[in-house]
């Protein structure tokens, strides 16, 4: 699948964008139609434990999603590809597809992509707004505070001029969540 693109592109949406661990010839502001990213995947060990798992960041069906895309060099596709699967594809919660995909300069091309399963146990589903605060704020995983991840997540969407607004609700709650706390 990704082996027969002429010319090889990934589409990062969470901490690919900022740490994608792989050299790339090109990096540019994409969007990814009829996916949106979502804080739709339990995490059981990073962000939370199997007692209290966390929420991390799936590309789950419907609406858009600004994020990066990254051309690779043809010399370099075995290698990325090789370590994207090692990254992306650890517990299968995440499948790998190629997506279509409209760069910054207006290009289109078609990008690998990993969204979410949304048949696998570590699928959350589309959770409100409210639901998706409280787990966060209160979910530690070894990777640290839940929290920590969506407001790291946030500050690097804005240093990027990426606005995700769910994303922003569920920050903001988180805030007003943990300031009432204290």
């Amino acid at each position: 699948m990704a082996r027969d693109m002429d010319e090889f592109w990934v589409f990062g949406y969470g901490s690919l964008m900022w740490n994608p661990g792989f050299a790339f010839e090109e990096r540019l502001t994409a969007r990814a139609f009829g996916f949106r990213r979502s804080l739709c995947v339990w995490s059981h060990v990073h962000r939370g434990t199997p007692d209290h798992p966390g929420l991390v960041l799936g590309l789950d069906r419907g609406g858009s999603c600004r994020g990066v895309a990254f051309r690779v060099s043809e010399e370099n596709r075995e290698d990325v590809l090789d370590y994207l699967r090692r990254r992306e594809l650890v517990t299968n919660v995440y499948l790998e597809k190629i997506l279509p995909v409209s760069l910054g300069d207006g290009r289109q091309v078609k990008a690998v992509g990993y969204i979410v399963d949304r048949n696998h146990v570590q699928y959350a589903g589309a959770l409100e707004i409210e639901q998706a605060a409280e787990i966060v704020r209160v979910s530690s995983g070894q990777s640290g505070p839940n929290d920590t991840y969506v407001f790291n997540t946030l500050a690097h969407l804005k240093d990027m001029g990426i606005r995700d607004h769910w994303l922003e609700e569920v920050g903001a709650t988180v805030a007003t969540f943990s300031q009432a706390a204290v």
